[in-house]
């Protein structure tokens, strides 16, 4: 597993794991979390994939919800319903704060990683008052392109990030995504107009999270 440090030595380590069902990641978040807590691990990042899964936050109300009777998983971070599936690459940044109890600061550097990572594929993108993640606004419209849902626990957060790369969006015209049903979902494969894989923008999102997270983590 790579390791990544800073100028103050914070150690980050880095994990690609592919496609990873969601629970079984939501399990190793918990058990690394503890280890990051505790001190026995360092910083982790997870970057992954998941097969195609509702995942309702602590805020979601029931009509945002399927309703047709998809099964979705509900979960502790922050946020209302997404949907995770292939060509999303999501990120779970496990670290612990310099500043606890300052969860928009760390919401905030994620979402200029991600602006960082659309603007190096000549991609405009920008944060919209009042509403977390990433987004592209033009005269199209307001189209989300990445997705946060943090939790924060003994100082260590979990859960992190899902940034469009080229799945298929179909999938969230069964919800309302982040509770949002007056914006589009967007990704980057059709902001660009070609095709563009996760690998190709896995070492940008690797890049710009890690610069982000050590100037938060300890």
């Amino acid at each position: 597993m790579p390791v990544l440090e800073n100028s103050t030595n914070t150690t980050i380590a880095l994990s690609r794991q592919g496609l990873v069902e969601y629970q079984k990641a939501w399990d190793a978040q918990r058990r690394i979390h503890e280890e990051v807590a505790s001190g026995d691990r360092p910083n982790t990042l997870l970057l992954l994939e998941h097969p195609s899964v509702y995942t309702a936050g602590r805020r979601t109300d029931e009509a945002e919800r399927p309703a047709d009777g998809t099964p979705v998983i509900d979960v502790d971070r922050g946020g209302r319903i997404t949907w995770h599936g292939p060509g999303q690459l999501v990120g779970y940044p496990i670290v612990k704060l310099q500043k606890p109890t300052e969860l928009v600061g760390f919401v905030r550097e994620i979402e200029s990683a991600l602006i960082n990572v659309c603007a190096d594929l000549e991609i405009s993108a920008v944060r919209v008052e009042g509403r977390s993640g990433v987004w592209i606004c033009d005269e199209k419209g307001h189209r989300k392109i990445a997705a946060i849902g943090i939790r924060v626990a003994k100082g260590v957060t979990m859960h992190g990030f899902a940034l469009n790369v080229n799945p298929n969006l179909d999938a969230f015209g069964q919800i309302v995504p982040c509770g949002i049903s007056d914006a589009d979902i967007t990704s980057l494969q059709l902001e660009l107009g070609r095709p563009i894989t996760v690998d190709e923008v896995a070492p940008l999102v690797e890049r710009h999270i890690f610069e982000s997270l050590k100037k938060v983590s300890v």
